[in-house]
């Protein structure tokens, strides 16, 4: 048969569309082509697999007018997880397989010239996306890919660490002889280790169990005193709320910000999945890390594109690696202002969407945003250890570089005072983080119960409907909003944190003693100004 198809997937975002790789074998001048929208990196395999398929024992048709085409013609193709794919369809096409025997499979995965099979980004992406469309495929991917796509519910993967693996699987069926792994000859990963389900050599089902997550190693009790940071930081877990730092030199921001991850609630099986399949889109998954709340850090000197994702065809940034977990930006008015300013719509929507001319990506992006920066230029505004250097219009402009409507986002402004060596010192060591992760998992599931979102979540009838607001509170309020003029953003965040302070101590309504509590993280820099 001159002709054959064989299925894979290409990436868009989170998304896994359908291609068909077709191999067509004609007499005339011998040649290779490959046509179908393909980037550089994918019209390189025909390098890759011609040496493959020879240094394999393979037949490579060398006489024959070889086109390929990757349908749909109109979507974009990048990567080398296309090698296989057409080295198959090529001996197919060549009869060295059975075409019908690829029926069914789906494959990916980058040839090297010896033949052996390397790993591909996304894998793990393209196993979600098709449980979520419902589609029952069997994909054949090579070790560390395959472990990753594993670790979907209902996926079924093969592993294959050489072309010859896959070549003779197929060859073997046209023969009649199903070589098909059988479960006892199934490789169950138990350890964290990625390349443990794939030792040796051959064609193997995966079923990948990973360890239970481990917990943070950074631990709230290393951090001394700072008593009114850290119950910001218990609140801001529990709420989902944005948090900013703001102290002098040394004080304990960046320390503090750290160990925030470790206080929130373990993750669900689907934001461990979303958050996993987002971190492969970049190749930055590793099965040690599963289940464990992801921190991005991104330098003060990131880009826009860096930070909301980009490029062509579009890459998840840096807030879309946060997903379900932190993203920290230390320095905060050292961050260019196009790239802080790109952050405000995803800090109310979640979500970020990435426009191109010739086609869009929406990656997830809710994460829970920590800042940390100091008061004036030299870093000592307000502080009682050293004299501060800045005059009253340095201190102005520095802290202008953040804008209004981003601080208007933040719910909670928090300002870190530098400790005394002899207090530092003489302080025991603090309350350790499983126990403070403790109580917000218990604020958490109070939240979810009752409205089944976060409290940082709350929007229009239903923040109407479950802030609860005791009489008192309400004029309370009132009174606080119009003295420090606070914009109607700035005072529904205030009463959600409120909110979340109420259900930390375990009462329905919100009184007016909660109120006042939540009036005091919103004056961090409003005191410096």
């Amino acid at each position: 048969m001159s002709l054959a198809l064989v299925q894979s997937r290409a990436l868009l975002g989170l998304d896994a569309p359908q291609v068909t790789v077709e191999v067509h074998l004609a007499n005339g001048l011998p040649s290779f082509t490959l046509v179908g929208l393909a980037e550089v990196e994918v019209k390189e395999a025909r390098e890759r697999v011609r040496s493959a398929l020879q240094n394999s024992g393979l037949e490579f048709p060398s006489n024959k007018r070889i086109t390929v085409n990757l349908a749909p013609a109109d979507l974009p193709k990048d990567s080398g997880r296309f090698d296989l794919p057409i080295a198959l369809g090529i001996l197919a096409a060549s009869g060295q397989i059975q075409a019908h025997a690829l029926a069914g499979y789906e494959f990916a995965g980058e040839l090297s010239l010896s033949g052996a099979l390397r790993p591909v980004r996304g894998a793990l992406a393209t196993a979600l996306a098709l449980h979520r469309q419902k589609h029952v495929v069997r994909l054949v991917l090579p070790p560390g890919s395959a472990q990753e796509a594993a670790l979907v519910p209902s996926a079924q993967v093969f592993c294959a660490h050489h072309l010859l693996d896959v070549a003779r699987e197929f060859m073997a069926r046209a023969e009649g002889l199903d070589t098909a792994a059988e479960p006892a000859d199934a490789l169950a990963a138990t350890e964290p280790a990625a390349d443990a389900a794939c030792l040796g050599s051959g064609w193997h089902t995966v079923h990948v169990q990973p360890a239970p997550a481990a917990r943070q190693t950074e631990d709230l009790r290393d951090v001394r005193g700072q008593a009114q940071a850290k119950r910001a930081l218990e609140i801001a877990a529990a709420g989902g709320h944005g948090l900013l730092l703001v102290g002098p030199p040394g004080s304990g921001k960046s320390m503090l910000a750290q160990r925030f991850a470790g206080l929130l609630p373990p993750m669900s099986d689907e934001e461990a999945l979303e958050s996993a399949a987002i971190a492969s889109l970049n190749q930055r998954f590793a099965l040690e890390r599963w289940r464990q709340r992801p921190t991005a850090g991104p330098h003060h000197t990131a880009s826009s594109v860096a930070l909301v994702g980009g490029g062509s065809p579009p890459r998840p940034g840096e807030i879309s690696q946060a997903h379900n977990g932190v993203l920290f930006l230390d320095e905060l008015p050292e961050f260019a202002r196009s790239a802080l300013e790109a952050l405000r719509e995803p800090l109310e929507s979640g979500r970020i969407t990435i426009a191109r001319a010739t086609q869009s990506c929406e990656f997830p992006a809710r994460f829970q945003l920590v800042a940390a920066m100091n008061p004036c230029p030299c870093g000592y505004a307000g502080s009682t250890q050293r004299s501060c250097r800045c005059s009253p219009d340095q201190v102005a402009r520095y802290q202008a570089r953040i804008s209004g409507p981003l601080l208007d986002r933040i719910d909670l402004h928090v300002e870190v005072a530098a400790l005394p060596a002899e207090e530092l010192l003489a302080q025991p060591a603090g309350e350790s983080s499983h126990s403070v992760c403790e109580r917000v998992a218990l604020a958490r599931d109070l939240a979810l119960q009752r409205q089944g979102c976060s409290n940082q979540l709350l929007k229009g009838e239903a923040l109407d409907r479950h802030l609860l607001l005791e009489d008192q509170a309400l004029a309370f309020a009132n009174k606080a909003a119009t003295r420090l003029g606070w914009s109607a953003r700035s005072t529904h965040r205030a009463l959600k944190v409120a909110r979340t302070i109420a259900d930390m101590a375990g009462c329905s309504h919100i009184g007016a003693e909660h109120v006042a509590e939540a009036m005091q993280y919103r004056r961090a820099l409003l005191q410096q100004r």
